[in-house]
């Protein structure tokens, strides 16, 4: 990457970490667009996230600042441009997930001024901790995403990895914790795909 005449200071650290998050633009997701026609990539995932919690913040069973949680998941992918996308079915992938997501997080937000790779990785951290209300509801709203683009792709990339309804179910208790009706929406979901085909009442897909 050509980098561009930089002032010293705060501003030459703010511009680098800038220009590194587009990378995230690169990282492809296992999860397709709803129309079918490509994957994902991580940073539209994130914008989509962030419109999600913009709309539906009512839902959320505890009160939430909506600017934090929004906050939370436009950073919370970032890691990926070092780390790569972890499918949330993929334990193998998931055993290594921590390690991976830290190691990303030391060089990515060490591009900042400390002070505010401070307070952008504390925002980081809380999403992945899930202790607060702010945090639970982006991690809410962060799964519904992907539970919705498969089951308008017909199950989409469930059925390319061989997903279940009760992993489904298992990997998603997190939305109704945290938001009721979206839970409830989840359930929905769950159980007409398993009504079309689209998903197995078994452990894995044949």
């Amino acid at each position: 990457m050509i980098e561009p005449p930089l002032p010293p200071g705060r501003l030459a650290g703010q511009v680098r970490f800038l220009l590194e998050s587009d990378l995230l633009k690169s990282v492809l997701r296992r999860t397709f667009i709803s129309d079918g026609s490509r994957h994902e990539n991580s940073a539209e995932h994130s914008w989509h996230a962030a419109l999600f919690a913009l709309v539906l913040s009512e839902h959320a069973h505890e009160p939430v600042d909506l600017g934090r949680v929004v906050a939370m998941l436009v950073l919370h992918d970032l890691v990926e441009i070092d780390a790569g996308d972890t499918y949330v079915y993929d334990d193998a992938e998931l055993a290594t997930k921590a390690a991976r997501e830290q190691a990303a997080a030391d060089r990515l937000f060490d591009l900042l001024p400390p002070d505010q790779a401070g307070r952008l990785r504390h925002l980081w951290e809380e999403f992945d901790a899930r202790v607060t209300a702010d945090s639970r509801f982006a991690n809410a709203v962060d799964r519904l995403t992907a539970v919705l683009l498969n089951y308008v792709g017909r199950g989409g990339a469930w059925q390319t990895h061989g997903v279940s309804a009760p992993q489904v179910r298992a990997r998603n208790t997190v939305v109704g914790e945290a938001a009721p009706p979206l839970g409830e929406l989840v359930r929905m979901v769950v159980e007409d795909s398993v009504t079309r085909g689209w998903l197995p009442e078994g452990t894995a897909c044949p």
